[in-house]
């Protein structure tokens, strides 16, 4: 490979370990962001569960993480592949049991980047030129830094999921107990439906920096806050009928919180026409109606 078509090659396997890391900083490390690959791939995943009846619902969330972490790690060594692949056999010293004229293909590049991303280092290939002893340790680095970020973004999203079931346990149990809307004390009542709201305001958080969590399918609906929504919503307009300034006031902020998380569920996922909340959440419902009916509304 000539020089300068080597140089093309290295550039263009530059410019794909900065895009990769783009969308990871996008994806992990943006609040409010959310990465190309990520987003196609959950999203995707998510429209073949539906077809497939709900089947694939069920794993469409662990998968995606599992895919996109995949693919990630693949296009890094992909793109420093490339680098190092014009200055093979040049740029690197062999040990003594390798021919270096047979190791100067693509594949032989494909290796080199694997085991360095991986930080096995074999040390059957290792740089010579000056810049590629600087290149190949910060490939190991990113490599490094990679599996951290993935564990710590798993981490992240599970206590989402768990706080998002939870509140919709507790609307599921609410609504089971029926309480008699006449005979509860006002502190209690107003005191309950601020923590609903806070609890919701949570949720809507959690969609916002860990957007893949939507994706997710909660089963049951007792741990579906999709399926438990409208019935949320019902309480926030039973309270603002209430006598009591305190209860009316704290119905209001759950029907705010509501009104909030709708935004941000059609925003970023439903894309509705109709972005009243009602029909928001009913669609909300709707798309996550995968083997189990939706409550509420």
């Amino acid at each position: 490979m000539s020089g300068g078509v080597g140089w093309l090659v290295s550039l263009a396997g530059a410019g794909l370990v900065v895009a990769v890391l783009r969308d990871v900083f996008r994806t992990l490390w943006q609040p409010s962001g959310r990465g190309e690959v990520s987003r196609w791939l959950t999203a995707g995943l998510w429209r073949l569960a539906g077809r497939a009846d709900g089947r694939l619902a069920a794993v469409t969330g662990p998968l995606a993480l599992a895919l996109v972490a995949a693919l990630w790690t693949m296009a890094i060594i992909l793109g420093w592949a490339l680098i190092y692949w014009p200055h093979l056999p040049s740029g690197f010293s062999y040990g003594a049991s390798l021919n270096t004229a047979e190791r100067a293909g693509f594949l032989d590049a494909v290796y080199l980047s694997a085991v360095t991303v991986a930080t096995l280092g074999f040390g059957d290939i290792v740089p010579a030129d000056g810049w590629l002893r600087i290149a190949a340790p910060l490939e190991a680095v990113l490599g490094f830094t990679l599996l951290t970020a993935v564990v710590s973004w798993i981490s992240q999203v599970y206590p989402a999921l768990t706080r998002r079931r939870t509140l919709a346990l507790r609307l599921a149990l609410l609504r089971r107990a029926e309480p008699p809307a006449d005979r509860l004390d006002p502190v209690t009542t107003a005191g309950l439906l601020t923590s609903l709201a806070a609890d919701v305001i949570q949720v809507r958080v959690d969609l916002t920096q860990h957007a893949e969590t939507y994706y997710f399918h909660d089963g049951h609906d007792d741990t579906s806050l999709a399926a438990m929504a409208g019935y949320a919503a019902d309480l926030a307009l039973q309270g603002q009928t209430s006598s009591r300034a305190e209860v009316r006031t704290a119905a209001a902020m759950l029907g705010r919180a509501l009104d909030d998380l709708a935004v941000v569920l059609n925003r970023q996922f439903l894309r509705l026409k109709n972005d009243q909340a009602v029909a928001v959440l009913h669609a909300y419902a709707v798309d996550h109606d995968r083997g189990s009916r939706p409550a509420g509304n």
